[in-house]
């Protein structure tokens, strides 16, 4: 299966918000209808920090990944962070997730970026074997910490 990848834009907003919406209710992420649109909005917009893309066919896509772009002195450069990564439950197993996270780190190497990074719930076995799949490690040393303002 190939899963083509596109540049989301502003008139993917419907289709992202049904989609973010989806994989926050599974993961149990309380979030309103506002602040989503809000935190997806700039983003399809071309603010630079960050980008979405959809996955698969543009009007029923099969989910989407959300990048965000940071600067790593300790990597040398531009780094991103895989903020979400969503497949839709019925298409799940196919190896859609698998080739994402294979194929976009190579064109994101292209475009100058230095590191990917993600997070993982610790207890979730299966994710992480992906995520290892495709050449993420753990940074045993390391844990994300976070302080929401």
């Amino acid at each position: 299966m190939s899963a083509a990848l596109r540049l989301a834009r502003p008139d993917d907003l419907d289709r992202l918000m049904s989609l973010v919406g989806a994989f926050h209710t599974e993961t149990g992420i309380e979030q309103d209808s506002d602040q989503r649109r809000d935190a997806l909005l700039p983003l399809l917009e071309g603010l630079p920090h960050g980008c979405i893309y959809l996955i698969g066919p543009g009007r029923a896509p099969l989910g989407y990944i959300i990048l965000t772009f940071g600067w790593s002195v300790e990597f040398g450069g531009m780094d991103g962070f895989v903020d979400e990564i969503y497949i839709r439950p019925a298409v799940r197993g196919r190896g859609i997730a698998t080739e994402v996270l294979l194929d976009l780190p190579k064109a994101l190497a292209g475009a100058g970026l230095t590191a990917l990074h993600l997070e993982v719930d610790r207890t979730d076995e299966a994710t992480q074997k992906l995520y290892l799949r495709t050449g993420f490690k753990a940074r045993e040393r390391y844990m994300l910490m976070s302080r929401k303002l």
